[in-house]
């Protein structure tokens, strides 16, 4: 892959809850995609049409914690393939540039939970989803990551593809990043112990996603810091999220979050371009970002 600034997507769930997909807890996003697959498709269009570089596969609710353990048993290796094969298709039929399939490997056992990580069950949950995945996709994304665990099991469940390797955390945003004082994961750990599993993994992203505009710029900072102390160069990226602060897992996982209404267009611009002017040269959207959102950056873009 050759090394350049990218524009990722944004939010899968709340685009497909705003074009009119089946939508609730607990299926979140997965439920589009065992009900009514179109509106994957028009998803992943819109956000090409917005002009996004990368868009993710709508896999990160096609786990037992959203879907349930019989129909993940029964149905995951499926449901997972449709999300890639949708994606592939939706990307292919870009005909003006390349864009770009990452395979979303979410926290298995719900997002913003390390405390639930069981390291016997999730390589078993992860080969599911890679293995329905694999044929359609052009890097693997393991988003929302909580914990190093978290991180150190989507990259064994990926090694064996011989496919790049993004890694993106979720942070603590419960309080100020001068409150905070060194910038950590939802589990505790630090930015700085991450960015060294990362380069330790051969990473070529490492990435923040779905936390708080306000917390991303010291991680960024905190990341660029290490690689250069270790003597590599992964890429960086952010795509935050409109929710507010969330630390445990209540509101993420159990009902639909409210959106902050302060997270338009124009105003998450002016923080993309200041993640850009941190190093940060992979840029989209989590919850609550949309097309409109990917549109502004794309217009905008210094990375």
């Amino acid at each position: 892959m050759t090394r350049r600034g990218l524009l990722l997507d944004g939010g899968m769930g709340r685009e497909l809850e705003r074009i009119g997909a089946p939508f609730r807890q607990p299926e979140w996003s997965a439920l589009a995609l065992m009900e009514a697959p179109e509106f994957v498709t028009q998803a992943h269009a819109g956000y090409i049409e917005a002009g996004a570089d990368v868009i993710t596969t709508n896999s990160y609710a096609v786990v037992p914690f959203h879907i349930g353990e019989e129909r993940f048993a029964a149905d995951g290796k499926r449901l997972a393939a449709l999300a890639g094969r949708l994606a592939r298709e939706a990307a292919d039929a870009a005909k003006d540039r390349k864009v770009l399939v990452a395979g979303s490997l979410p926290p298995v056992f719900g997002s913003y939970q390390p405390d639930l990580f069981n390291p016997e069950l999730a390589g078993a949950y992860l080969d599911v989803l890679v293995g329905g995945m694999a044929p359609f996709v052009d890097v693997w994304l393991a988003e929302t990551q909580s914990s190093l665990a978290e991180a150190r099991a989507a990259h064994a469940a990926i090694a064996s593809t011989g496919l790049p390797f993004w890694i993106s955390f979720t942070l603590r945003d419960d309080v100020s990043p001068a409150e905070m004082g060194e910038p950590q994961l939802r589990s505790g750990e630090t930015v700085v112990a991450a960015a060294e599993l990362a380069a330790s993994l051969g990473a070529s992203a490492m990435l923040f996603n779905c936390s708080m505009p306000e917390v991303m710029t010291a991680a960024i900072d905190a990341a660029s810091k290490t690689f250069a102390r270790l003597g590599v160069d992964p890429q960086i990226g952010v795509y935050a999220n409109a929710f507010p602060s969330q630390q445990d897992d209540e509101e993420a996982n159990a009902v639909v979050t409210e959106i902050r209404d302060d997270l338009n267009p124009v105003a998450y611009d002016q923080w993309a371009q200041q993640w850009a002017k941190a190093g940060a040269s992979i840029i989209g959207g989590c919850c609550g970002i949309g097309t409109e959102h990917i549109h502004t950056l794309g217009k905008h873009r210094t990375w």
